[in-house]
């Protein structure tokens, strides 16, 4: 379940036919009234999952109607692009990260993050146990598999505070086979995932280093949008935020409530199991995913200017990103940091 960081500017304007003046298309959503709810769209970046189930939350329990919205979760997949479909006026708000916000800054593009569901990115480095790979610090010159998006992302992190150097990588095909061929090999992967997969068709207890706690300070599961909706549509904004926040708030306390929502998960993705749904949100909850950090006082969603501009140092010292972007551009706090499950 990788996400690509880079944005490819010249392909999301192609789907307008090139014309960079079309990236300003107004996004949908009238003002509520006693007839009819404010629909809002919102892309997210792979095949419904529990890692989506505050979304789907606040759509089965009826929390975006409350505040008077009628909420499109579109499921993503990999076929899709998300950037490429909210830079073309396709759709209101999308799934994505610290790296593409601050893209948007690079690029010049008129579109920001507002919200962080997750606050540690769920990317993690797995290996076997018992054959001396229990650290990132010992990781160093061992074979690792890396995808491609990885190499623009969190490897140039783990290069700059561990010493990883790329005669490490190798090609990660999304493929289990080779890990589970050789144990001195470790590989990438989504904390909820693969290893969940491992255990279950491999028979293998992977020992699993989230890089989140070695200090990337990648905002996931964001929520970006356009500009002109934030500045011509804040209320509808805010409500479509907040209803979010409490969909997200209430799924990861893991109730009986959560059972509509796992049931439209399953819905759109019939590949998805209550078994696979239930690790995930465990997994979630023990690793702080959603609740650690700025989101235990500031609640679900939370973000800081403090952390925005680490991440963004950290990264420009990584080779990531140029000098001289003002990483504030890059967001907007007034939607969120309002206590929301807290």
């Amino acid at each position: 379940m990788m996400m690509k960081y880079r944005l490819n500017r010249r392909a999301a304007l192609g789907l307008l036919g090139g014309s960079a003046a079309s990236v300003l298309v107004p996004m949908t959503g009238s003002r509520v009234n006693a007839q009819s709810l404010d629909k809002v769209s919102y892309q997210t970046n792979w095949r419904a999952q529990a890692e989506h189930g505050g979304f789907y939350y606040a759509v089965a329990n009826g929390i975006y109607k409350k505040y008077g919205i009628d909420a499109d979760i579109r499921m993503g997949g990999p076929q899709q692009n998300p950037s490429q479909l909210l830079l073309g006026g396709r759709v209101d708000m999308i799934m994505s990260n610290s790296f593409e916000a601050i893209r948007y800054v690079e690029e010049k593009l008129p579109f920001l993050c507002i919200a962080s569901i997750f606050q540690k990115d769920p990317q993690v480095i797995i290996c076997h146990r018992g054959v001396g790979n229990d650290s990132f610090e010992q990781l160093k010159d061992k074979p690792i598999l890396v995808g491609g998006a990885g190499r623009t992302s969190y490897w140039p992190f783990l290069k700059a505070k561990f010493g990883y150097t790329d005669e490490q990588i190798r090609p990660y095909t999304f493929n289990m086979a080779p890990f589970l061929a050789d144990k001195n090999i470790c590989q990438q992967g989504f904390l909820s995932s693969e290893p969940f997969a491992i255990q279950k068709e491999g028979g293998v207890d992977p020992l699993v280093h989230l890089i989140a706690d070695a200090g990337f300070a990648n905002y996931n599961t964001t929520i970006n949008i356009s500009r002109k909706m934030v500045d011509e549509k804040k209320d509808l904004v805010q409500r479509f935020v907040t209803a979010s926040l409490e969909g997200w708030a209430a799924y990861m306390k893991n109730g009986p409530e959560n059972a509509a929502a796992n049931t439209l998960i399953k819905r759109d993705n019939p590949d998805m199991t209550d078994e696979k749904i239930a690790y995930a949100i465990k997994v979630m909850n023990e690793k702080g995913i959603v609740m650690s950090g700025d989101a235990l006082k500031l609640g679900v969603g939370a973000m800081t200017d403090e952390r925005w501009a680490s991440f963004y140092k950290d990264m420009h010292a990584a080779g990531v990103f140029p000098a001289n972007i003002d990483v504030r551009k890059a967001y907007d706090l007034s939607f969120i940091n309002k206590g929301v499950g807290v």
